[in-house]
């Protein structure tokens, strides 16, 4: 099936450790194409999802010659003309790393220009998140920084859910609301709510209260296997069979909001 979903939260609050889980749930299902999305610049999807830090693994957004290639532009220039309008179907077969049945791709940020810069590289990057959303009919997942710099007003109205992870903790919730205005602001229609790190039904009524109106899609404890692994360098639940059942609930909501 194709479910396209983008993960946001506040740095630290486990949007990766969850987009990486739900990710290879949806991959053991021999029956769907899976496709995790590293979009933010503090790349730890890849090793959340288990692959190797030796594999190499190079953001797109660092490809200054297939940039250059792709959009006409010279490499490490920003004033020549350049299409806007490059060709980016074949990226996710050729640049992305496997790993038990999940394609990971990592974007990369634009290191070079102000907010909303048009270059080469921004350039291929959104057209990218444009084919992956509109067009490649996988389940998308999307782990991205705080803000959702890399969805533009063209294709977030097809974006399936923003998840957006909340601890209990005050920082956490503050955070909430500012990327809920952010994503309102470029039309994603369904905006629901995942807390992690929930411990009693205390907790639950701080994150439920953060974002009011929107829907609660669960919630998750905290787990020692992820505080384990997080101390060891490792992916948690390595056996996928081991996830706690209630990422398998949460797959499945997040199945139904569309």
């Amino acid at each position: 099936m194709s479910l396209k979903v983008a993960f946001g939260g506040k740095g630290g609050v486990g949007k990766t450790t969850i987009t990486a889980l739900l990710a290879r749930l949806a991959a053991a299902d021999a029956g769907n194409r899976v496709l995790a999305v590293d979009a933010d610049p503090v790349t730890n999807l890849a090793a959340a999802l288990g692959i190797d830090e030796k594999t190499p693994v190079k953001p797109i957004a660092e490809l200054t010659e297939f940039i250059a290639e792709r959009t006409g532009a010279t490499p490490g220039s920003m004033g020549n003309f350049f299409t806007l309008n490059p060709r980016v179907d074949d990226i996710p077969e050729k640049f992305s790393v496997v790993k038990d049945r999940v394609r990971f791709l990592a974007l990369g940020t634009v290191k070079k220009g102000g907010s909303g810069c048009i270059c080469p590289a921004s350039t291929i990057l959104k057209a990218l998140m444009n084919h992956l959303i509109l067009y490649q009919n996988d389940m998308v997942f999307m782990d991205m920084e705080a803000g959702v710099e890399h969805l533009g007003r063209a294709t977030s109205s097809a974006v399936d859910a923003l998840v957006i992870v909340v601890n209990p903790g005050a920082r956490s919730r503050a955070a909430a609301p500012q990327l809920r205005q952010l994503a309102e602001d470029i039309g994603i229609r369904n905006i629901v709510v995942l807390g992690n790190r929930v411990m009693n039904a205390e907790d639950e009524e701080l994150v439920r209260s953060t974002l009011p109106d929107c829907r609660l899609l669960g919630c998750i404890g905290e787990l020692e296997e992820v505080v384990r692994s997080d101390r060891q360098g490792a992916r948690p639940f390595d056996d996928i069979n081991d996830v706690p059942p209630v990422f398998r609930q949460i797959l499945t909501e997040l199945q139904g909001v569309k």
